[in-house]
């Protein structure tokens, strides 16, 4: 068993705050005016995810190594167990597979606060529960976000969700991005509905070096889930991907139907995620006394490390091959 010794979560999260970008990062930025408007945002992010996620199993120094990057949609980490070394950033997809992301079996999707730190956490639950590296995606926070937040969406998924995806093309016009995950998709991809998180996530399923077994999100990573399996169903790139098995946590989000390995998992308490869900999708896994925050230093949590221990107790090897 993975050595789940945990760490300070206040220190864990000052960690971060204390070396994120100074000003003199946001001026050399490429669009500083907009790193400097969203920089407040994505601190108190980094906080909500400290709220809902176990940041405890985060090291400080893993923490400082996320804090540069704590926002940067499309970031991927690829995250051992507790103890079984520090996690690895990844800027692009070839940088995840050049650092050995091709070996790992497992994805995870966050989605509360849209941050590193909240991504890392949530990976590391997931890595300490199957005793082996995940890769991980971090959804980011833009103006794309700034602009649904606004509206009420800040964690409304849905509607809102698609007037994102309108203001993310926007958005992607200030962002400076030196790679284009979309310059390995097909060209008849619908770059209206995807965000640039979903576009990733469609780049690393599509890519012949990866082989994913199981999928695992959390609340509005569920959705980041679905839009790229549909995306990538309706371009006719989900090849290879049929033995995929997916868990999704705190928000039931329908998948396209080839998709027969799924398993939703929601919290007895969890009002929030059941608003966020499509009510036709039942339920399989039902976490006793649990909300939508996985922080177990709270009262109420969604016990996401025992959760997936229990099912894979229950579902033998079907989850990971």
């Amino acid at each position: 068993m993975p050595d789940t010794t945990r760490h300070n979560a206040p220190l864990v999260l000052a960690s971060v705050q204390l070396k994120r970008n100074t000003p003199a990062e946001v001026v050399q930025a490429r669009a500083p005016w907009r790193e400097a408007m969203l920089e407040g945002y994505r601190r108190r992010n980094a906080v909500l995810d400290g709220i809902f996620y176990d940041i405890g199993v985060v090291t400080p120094t893993e923490a400082g190594t996320v804090a540069p990057w704590l926002a940067r949609e499309g970031t991927l980490l690829i995250v051992p167990p507790s103890g079984a070394g520090a996690l690895r950033l990844c800027a692009t997809v070839p940088d995840f597979l050049a650092a050995g992301g091709a070996g790992t079996r497992i994805l995870t999707v966050a989605g509360v606060g849209s941050s590193a730190l909240g991504t890392a956490a949530f990976a590391r639950n997931v890595a300490d529960a199957f005793g082996e590296p995940v890769a991980a995606l971090v959804s980011g926070y833009g103006l794309a976000d700034l602009v649904t937040e606004a509206a009420g969406g800040w964690f409304w998924f849905g509607t809102l969700n698609r007037m994102r995806h309108a203001f993310e093309q926007v958005d992607d016009l200030f962002r400076g991005r030196a790679w284009d995950p979309m310059a390995s998709m097909p060209a008849s991809m619908n770059l209206a509905r995807t965000s640039l998180d979903t576009r990733t996530l469609c780049t690393l399923l599509a890519d012949p070096g990866t082989h994913f077994s199981l999928l695992v999100g959390h609340s509005k990573g569920n959705l980041v889930i679905s839009e790229a399996l549909y995306a990538l169903r309706d371009d006719g790139a989900d090849e290879g991907l049929d033995d995929l098995a997916i868990i999704t946590m705190s928000a039931a989000i329908a998948m396209p139907p080839r998709y027969r390995r799924i398993i939703d998992v929601m919290g007895e308490l969890d009002w929030f995620g059941a608003m966020n869900s499509n009510c036709a999708i039942p339920v399989e896994y039902h976490a006793k006394n649990a909300w939508h925050h996985t922080n177990t230093d709270l009262q109420w949590h969604l016990p996401v490390r025992q959760v997936l221990c229990d099912l894979r107790r229950t579902q033998g090897g079907a989850l990971v091959h």
